[in-house]
């Protein structure tokens, strides 16, 4: 990525998504579900919005890949020890169903993060937890995640491809991709998909995450199903999950899961009737804290905070036109080097991860190096 000039390439990072946003953003402009629905104006129902092209004035000031990767930095407590230190599998599941919870973030309507751009990197740790992610393709949008914590001997390998459709009244983004978290010491391997992501402008604006996901491990022979369920015509039971952890042989019940994911979610025992909590909103995500800047020299010129720093800057400080032009400046140098790479017969290859593609399982992303090392950016450790 080339040096745009005397513009200030210095990171700007911002506040996690958290269930405060709404109230806490100031930075948006005036009547935006106006404003929303006069962009999409000449948008047939049903197309894909995948290549649409947003202004910054409906932008938040942080990129896709943060988005993707601050559910597993930005938490109070650390829930994926949890996950390591459970005794008996079916304490591990429950504690995995409690975490894939909480990467479940709240997100505010009206505003979307910018799209990645091709080779856009975001590299954070967390005690000793290293995340790192990569866009490994621009058109479709495909994005990587490999995490490491060496201490605890776990990994997490992602790939994310959202699809998003407009509708007429909502926009429904299908997240292609499968998510696996690895207990390596146990030799065991959790698999799981991502909700959609459902933004409604009819009859009561809003976003929500809603749909099915499941979760498995064919080493224990245990696995969950959880529904994520949109709010009702008049707004009610808004955020609520409802679900089952059930041995996957028999397809036998164990544990009911009930709750909201913006508050708490319970399981009961079948057995015995036996209710407990598994997840508290509250305790997990509240309160958490920015990430921050330890080594400004090692900040590489891909980072997403980099990248994006002057149009985060206009926005930040509802300076439209800066923000536009900059975001113009990145899409600019993004077309010249595709245009360089083109002219010279290149096809542009992943730095972190190698990527394939098939019909029949989509998008699949696996990490070049076994672990991630410390990021230059690190979440302060007592959130």
């Amino acid at each position: 990525m080339g040096n745009r000039g005397n513009v200030d390439r210095t990171a700007v990072l911002t506040a996690p998504l958290s269930f405060d946003g709404e109230s806490q953003v100031d930075y948006r402009a005036p009547n935006l579900l106006q404003r929303i629905l006069s962009l999409l104006g000449n948008v047939r129902p049903g197309s894909d919005l995948t290549n649409f092209q947003l202004p910054p004035l409906f932008n938040i000031p942080k990129s896709q890949l943060q988005c993707f990767g601050e559910p597993l930095y930005c938490t109070r407590e650390d829930m994926l020890s949890r996950c390591c230190s459970a005794e008996r599998p079916l304490e591990r599941l429950t504690s995995v169903v409690a975490w894939s919870i909480s990467i479940t973030r709240p997100l505010i309507f009206g505003v979307a993060p910018y799209n990645p751009i091709l080779g856009e990197t975001h590299h954070v740790s967390r005690g000793n937890l290293n995340v790192l992610l990569e866009q490994v393709s621009h058109h479709p949008p495909v994005s990587a995640l490999h995490a490491t914590d060496d201490r605890e001997e776990l990994e997490m390998i992602w790939c994310q491809h959202p699809v998003p459709k407009f509708y007429g009244t909502s926009v429904e983004t299908e997240v292609h991709g499968k998510r696996q978290l690895k207990l390596l010491r146990l030799g065991e391997t959790y698999v799981m998909n991502s909700p959609k992501l459902l933004i409604r402008f009819f009859p009561v604006p809003g976003v929500d995450w809603v749909g099915n996901v499941r979760i498995t491990c064919q080493g224990t022979g245990l696995g969950a199903e959880l529904c994520y369920r949109g709010p009702s015509l008049m707004g009610r039971n808004r955020r609520s999950i409802k679900g089952k952890i059930m041995d996957l042989s028999s397809s036998k019940t164990l544990y009911e899961v009930d709750g909201h994911w913006d508050s708490t979610v319970t399981v009961k025992d079948v057995s015995n009737g036996k209710q407990k909590v598994i997840y508290n909103a509250a305790e997990i995500i509240s309160g958490s804290k920015t990430p921050q800047v330890k080594d400004s020299k090692c900040v590489l010129g891909s980072e997403s905070a980099v990248v994006w720093s002057e149009v985060s800057r206009g926005i930040l400080s509802k300076d439209w036109d800066r923000a536009r032009e900059a975001k113009k400046a990145v899409e600019e140098e993004q077309r010249k080097l595709k245009k360089e790479r083109d002219s010279r017969g290149e096809t542009w290859v992943p730095k972190h991860f190698t990527v394939s593609y098939d019909k029949k399982n989509g998008w699949d992303c696996l990490p070049i190096e076994k672990s991630v090392p410390s990021a230059p950016i690190h979440v302060p450790f007592d959130c």
